[in-house]
């Protein structure tokens, strides 16, 4: 059995005790973990490369310590691979998280002895928030699942190689074992097809109190289960209460979700990444998710319009401002230095500092000077959804730069759940919002360099069949909301014949 509901209730009030004593004090609490970042890394390689030793403040940091991505710090990564110690940080890491890079194939992002515990505690005091703030806690004695990546390992010059969220499976608490689902050799099943049948015929007659994964791949578990048993997912498994997700946003899936499981029930965001769990959601009804000042993580950001300036400004976290667009830059215990995670987030409040990821840098369409992000199509998809009752399973989009006749656009990809009663009126919708939330998408649609965009509206399985032909169907993968290239889009395309 897994803890009593008065156990979990006591030990959640003492955690959000601890977590509300470092909220208060976010700008002391962040120049602690400076300090003691700078204090255990001043003798590595990096450190005395960088001079930590006469770094004294956040604003000696910033001129000696340049904004790195991934290729940009890949030489001192590729020592660490190779075996070497005091690198990046004191010692040697315990894992290497593996994710897909760009322009350097695989990345290899270093967890250590001193930052994983950071992964763990961050999605166990998000269930403990919520437990606080409730009062509910029966669903603790229930089966959990956590649809993730496989738990199998291996090594890379004696260090231990996976994916997070596999390395993570590793740290489930003995006293979950007993209630986390799906088997160990379920989850270890590479095709992930294969692997969602697997996982149905394990929990369809199971008490599954508490679902957690991406909402795309849970979309898909959830759809299999009705498949298989007839039955909406709220009366197969009664006792469902909470839904636990990370990666995307929520609201697109969430009338398919409350359509598939046949209720609402109660949902928890978190924000973690293989290079740190950075927030998580701690109350119901606030908007964003608390940032984790107090894990080993020391926050630089720098504003989205002027990151690729020569040389743009580095905040800290005392001089952020709600609702403007930052790329989040991280330093961490784990050996990552002035490190552009590659998101973009904004502050919808300062007391406590709480975020919402609006986006990727990299991922945002500009092609005529309009600077759309991820969370202005979210928005836009969101009021339309509203407004006009339908259901999604995903979506994307895309410019269209040289149409056959007519003015550019921007092209939208969407397989709808069902059949749309005017997809006109649709896009009408989403462009009327797209225009009040960006007035250089309004002034190059009123200028007439752009005409309102247009739905391309996608067969069944669409997308499942693009991520599969990446070698992207499942896990931790994420579907890019929107592109200011044609990659995807000819793609998906192609797929439809």
């Amino acid at each position: 059995m897994f803890i009593k509901s008065f156990a979990a209730k006591i030990f959640a009030k003492h955690v959000v005790s601890k977590i509300e004593k470092w909220s208060k004090k976010p700008v002391e609490t962040q120049q602690k973990v400076f300090e003691s970042l700078l204090k255990e890394a001043k003798n590595t390689h990096f450190g005395k490369d960088h001079d930590f030793n006469n770094i004294k403040s956040t604003s000696d940091f910033a001129k000696k310590v340049p904004v790195r991505d991934y290729e940009e710090l890949k030489p001192y990564v590729d020592r660490v691979v190779s075996g070497e110690a005091d690198i990046l940080w004191p010692g040697k890491p315990l894992y290497f998280a593996k994710t897909s890079g760009t322009t350097s194939g695989a990345k290899y992002i270093p967890i250590t002895e001193d930052s994983m515990p950071h992964h763990v505690h961050a999605a166990r005091n998000a269930i403990l928030c919520y437990i606080n703030e409730t009062g509910n806690a029966d669903f603790v004695d229930g089966k959990m699942i956590f649809l993730q990546g496989s738990p199998e390992m291996t090594e890379k010059n004696g260090i231990k190689l996976g994916r997070l969220s596999g390395i993570v499976a590793h740290y489930v608490p003995k006293y979950l074992q007993k209630n986390r689902m799906p088997s160990w050799e379920t989850n270890c099943i590479d095709d992930w097809e294969t692997k969602v049948e697997a996982i149905v015929e394990e929990t369809k007659d199971k008490d599954m109190t508490v679902i957690s994964g991406i909402p795309s791949w849970v979309q898909m578990y959830f759809e299999r289960l009705r498949t298989k048993t007839g039955k909406d997912v709220g009366d197969l498994f009664k006792n469902f209460q909470l839904f636990i997700y990370g990666g995307v946003n929520y609201e697109p899936y969430r009338a398919k979700f409350e359509s598939l499981i046949g209720r609402k029930v109660d949902s928890i965001e978190l924000f973690p990444a293989s290079e740190g769990f950075f927030a998580f959601q701690d109350k119901q009804d606030a908007d964003g998710m608390l940032l984790l000042l107090n894990s080993g993580i020391f926050y630089e950001f720098i504003e989205a319009e002027h990151f690729f300036d020569e040389n743009p400004k580095r905040l800290t976290i005392g001089d952020v401002k709600v609702g403007v667009n930052y790329v989040m830059i991280v330093s961490t215990d784990a050996g990552l230095w002035a490190y552009n995670v590659g998101d973009t987030v904004q502050f919808t409040s300062t007391a406590p500092y709480r975020v919402i990821v609006s986006g990727r840098i990299k991922h945002f369409i500009s092609a005529f000077g309009e600077h759309v992000i991820g969370k202005e199509v979210e928005h836009a998809l969101q009021e339309a959804i509203q407004q006009h009752g339908f259901s999604i399973s995903e979506f994307t989009v895309a410019p269209q730069t040289s149409p056959e006749e007519g003015l550019p656009y921007h092209e939208w990809f969407i397989e709808f759940e069902n059949e749309p009663n005017s997809i006109k009126d649709i896009a009408n919708t989403i462009d009327k919002a797209m225009q009040q939330q960006n007035s250089y998408y309004f002034d190059l649609i009123e200028g007439k360099i752009l005409r309102p965009l247009q739905i391309t509206q996608l067969k069944k399985g669409s997308f499942t069949n693009y991520m599969k032909s990446q070698g992207k169907l499942g896990g931790q993968n994420k579907l890019p909301r929107l592109s200011n290239d044609r990659k995807i889009a000819d793609n998906l395309l192609s797929l439809q014949d």
